[in-house]
């Protein structure tokens, strides 16, 4: 399992929560409206917007949530301006951390951000300080009854995909950034919707956690996760089997 898969199914098993809920929903609202003020709300031309509303499933929002905040943000009802903000970072043990974000007030966002890691023994860096340590590539999740591994190697050799794993809630395709809506729509046009379809940051090697490490890890993750102005959050961490065991 690769470290991606790793620490996607400890965020999946935390965000299922009912507790969480709400703020996936508001996580996925800002990219809904953000996708809409960039490439209107035609799902079909725009790619961005296509993206979001598979973000939409994956979190299980109604139907009706994600048409009234399509329309919100065709009528301009929200006038904040939101800009892609990326951080990193050393966690405890110095495991790296990309932390994305959506905000309307990047001065608040880089102090929430700036606060949290150093509440839990990590610091921030410059742009590029960790990323040289990660793949900038596009992610593809479908169910294991979608298709047959055989099956994804032969349709990723077609379109271009770069890489298929066997994760533990399915399988995983990945591919050049740049090539992802490409790849995401041969894949759907003869397997259907995937579960998830977004660009993610892979490590290339991953670091080696000890349990208390690995807690404290995912207490400042929990902290930056729970930030509304927080989309995703990447790490190089390997979490020690005991560990993963006791959140499943």
């Amino acid at each position: 399992m690769s470290g991606h898969s790793q620490f996607k199914n400890i965020m999946y098993r935390k965000g299922a929560q009912d507790a969480k809920r709400a703020k996936v929903f508001t996580k996925v609202i800002r990219e809904i409206t953000v996708a809409v003020k960039t490439g209107g709300a035609d799902k079909e031309s725009n790619p961005q917007l296509r993206a979001a509303w598979i973000s939409a499933r994956e979190a299980n929002m109604p139907k009706d949530t994600v048409e009234r905040a399509i329309k919100k943000a065709l009528g301009n009802d929200d006038t904040a301006t939101y800009q892609e903000v990326r951080y990193e970072g050393y966690g405890p043990a110095g495991v790296a951390l990309i932390i994305e974000s959506l905000t309307d007030n990047r001065n608040r966002t880089s102090a929430e951000v700036r606060a949290a890691f150093n509440k839990f023994g990590g610091s921030i860096g410059e742009t590029n300080s960790v990323s040289y340590k990660f793949d900038h590539l596009g992610y593809l999740l479908f169910p294991r009854e979608a298709s047959s591994l055989d099956a994804l190697f032969d349709m990723a050799l077609e379109c271009g995909a770069e890489d298929i794993t066997e994760g533990e809630e399915g399988f995983e395709v990945f591919c050049a950034l740049e090539n992802l809506g490409t790849v995401r729509d041969a894949f759907i046009a003869k397997l259907g919707e995937p579960r998830a379809a977004r660009p993610i940051w892979r490590p290339k090697a991953l670091l080696p956690v000890s349990p208390e490490t690995g807690r404290t890890l995912l207490k400042l993750i929990d902290v930056l996760e729970d930030n509304d102005d927080v989309q995703t959050v990447m790490t190089d961490a390997d979490f020690p089997p005991e560990l993963l065991s006791d959140l499943s």
